[in-house]
């Protein structure tokens, strides 16, 4: 007899899924990861300026995530060329998935080759191919790309509006994977401009509602200034069900390990705290919350070439993370 894998989709984009999936591969299952394609910051926002090209940034990350070729490969496709030039700052992933784009005029068959190249276990899927941009309405302003919304302080508490323009559809191969699932999990990233721009894509609200699967969603650990000051766990599932719907979460997972008094310090000089955990409410929800210690205690290292973003010194154990899905995806198979 026969025991089909359990079939998982990763939503989200960039280091949160890249984290959550590095730990996943190592599961027993058929791994998909549906990505945002709204990045325009860093190498990725020069690339789509200069030649018109969809965003490879956070697929480029997922693929690598994935990858089971030689470590040197996966650093290659990561390497990022030194300041002093044209190619400053840019990674060679990202140049190659460009690259075959506008060779094929096709960014599913760059995917497709780079996942090749790579060997990923697992499928990595653009959650749409249309081009589009993510806009903010906030007090009369509008907000234009992912990078200034990302920058945009709001007052706490605010809940901005938010939608692509133009218009973007779902790629059919994402809405096949999300309706075949078993278990789908949002990984954690930031929340206006990585998670809920995959939820503005129209059809992925859709295929959410009316998927069998269970829907986790891992939280953040850390607030942003700009967009997500004082937000507690809770809040973050209310906006990410404001756009997917009513009851589309049914189980959170968050930290409870607090960092070092040294990291919090580095943080709370950029106004940076940990999300606040909101345990009476998490008790009366209709989801499940699920406490756990996720934090690893590898520092995270900015790339020296990485001069075009500011990336995160904190986060998430990406074993940790797995044992936590591992544990749910038991209890919603057997």
């Amino acid at each position: 007899m026969t025991t089909k894998k359990p079939k998982v989709v990763v939503i989200g984009g960039g280091t949160g899924s890249f984290t959550v999936l590095t730990g996943l591969k190592k599961l027993d299952c058929d791994l998909k990861a549906l990505v945002n394609m709204v990045d325009d910051g860093g190498s990725t926002g020069q690339l789509r300026d200069e030649y018109g090209v969809l965003p490879p940034g956070d697929i480029r990350q997922c693929l690598v995530a994935l990858s089971e070729a030689p470590v040197s490969l996966r650093n290659l496709f990561n390497f990022r060329f030194p300041a002093g030039s044209s190619l400053g700052g840019h990674s060679f992933g990202n140049l190659f998935l460009s690259s075959v784009e506008m060779m094929t005029d096709n960014f599913l068959e760059a995917v497709k080759m780079a996942s090749e190249v790579l060997n990923i276990k697992g499928e990595v899927l653009p959650v749409t191919t249309e081009k589009c941009q993510l806009i903010m309405d906030y007090k009369g302003e509008q907000i234009i790309g992912q990078k200034a919304v990302d920058n945009k302080k709001l007052q706490i508490g605010s809940r901005p509006s938010l939608y692509l323009k133009p218009k973007a559809k779902i790629a059919p191969e994402a809405s096949k994977a999300i309706s075949k699932a078993d278990l789908i999990v949002i990984s954690p990233g930031n929340l206006y401009t990585s998670l809920i721009p995959t939820l503005l894509v129209d059809g992925v609200p859709d295929a959410l509602k009316n998927s069998k699967a269970a829907v986790v969603y891992i939280c953040n650990l850390v607030n942003k200034p700009e967009n997500t000051a004082m937000f507690k766990v809770s809040d973050y599932v209310a906006e990410l069900e404001r756009f997917a719907g009513k009851d589309t979460i049914d189980f959170v997972i968050y930290n409870i390990d607090p960092p070092s008094e040294e990291l919090l310090v580095k943080y709370a000089r950029n106004d940076e705290h940990p999300v606040i955990i909101d345990e009476q409410t998490l008790r009366q929800a209709k989801y499940i919350a699920k406490p756990a210690k996720l934090l690893s205690y590898i520092g995270a290292k900015q790339d020296k070439n990485d001069f075009l973003l500011e990336r995160s010194l904190l986060r998430h154990n990406s074993e940790s993370l797995a044992n936590e899905v591992q544990k749910i995806l038991e209890e919603q198979i057997i």
